[in-house]
């Protein structure tokens, strides 16, 4: 079995993107399945053809997309991507969306097809803050989310997809005005590891 992981750049002023940290910290074997890995960039459009690509190069079983949400208190394992752009925040190329379609007359939205539940259940087990979210934003990551549901789904709807969004690390927060949520990039990079022990065990057991 092969699991891609990816994880996105930088953005929004930071040096550091927990997310890639974790995903780059992951062992390349977990439970037997071998973990492949990808950054994305942070920009509209952009991550998706850095993520398709991926998924043609590598033929993987399964794919989990990690992005940072500052503010978050937990792991937070993504419900549902829709079909919008619309942030002020600006990408890594300056860009902004309102009211966009990231697929024009693509589906409304789409649901993780990862068993978001077992994988928080088993996260929280050991003692990692984690939970479900239904909303992943209107930014790159859902950007990135949706383009991989919607891909899996046209071209290989044998494969699960989802998306996990993980807090700040403390080395974040430290130079911050008001006080924010943190978590060790060990505790972040472990519970990529125990997402995808998960799904090496489910690939397993047919």
């Amino acid at each position: 079995m092969k699991i891609l992981f990816t994880g996105f750049d930088p953005f929004g002023g930071e040096s550091i993107n927990p997310a890639w940290e974790a995903v780059r910290g992951l062992p390349d074997v977990v439970a037997g399945a071998e973990i492949v890995k990808q950054q994305l960039p942070t920009i509209y459009g952009k991550a998706g053809e850095v993520l398709t690509g991926a998924i043609e190069r590598e033929k993987p079983d399964a794919v989990i997309c990690v992005g940072q949400a500052g503010g978050r208190t937990s792991i937070s394992l993504e419900r549902i991507a829709v079909n919008l752009r619309d942030s002020a925040a600006k990408d890594n190329a300056g860009r902004t969306a309102e009211d966009e379609a990231i697929i024009p007359g693509g589906k409304t939205a789409y649901f993780a097809t990862i068993p978001v539940k077992r994988i928080r259940d088993a996260i929280a087990a050991e003692g990692i803050a984690a939970g479900l979210s239904n909303s992943a934003g209107c930014f790159v990551c859902n950007d990135a989310m949706y383009t991989l549901l919607w891909y899996l789904e046209e071209k290989y709807p044998g494969v699960p997809g989802g998306f996990v969004h993980v807090p700040f690390i403390p080395e974040q927060t430290k130079k911050r005005d008001k006080p924010a949520y943190s978590m060790e990039l060990s505790e972040i990079t472990r519970a990529l590891e125990i997402a995808a022990g998960v799904l090496a065990k489910m690939q397993h057991k047919g």
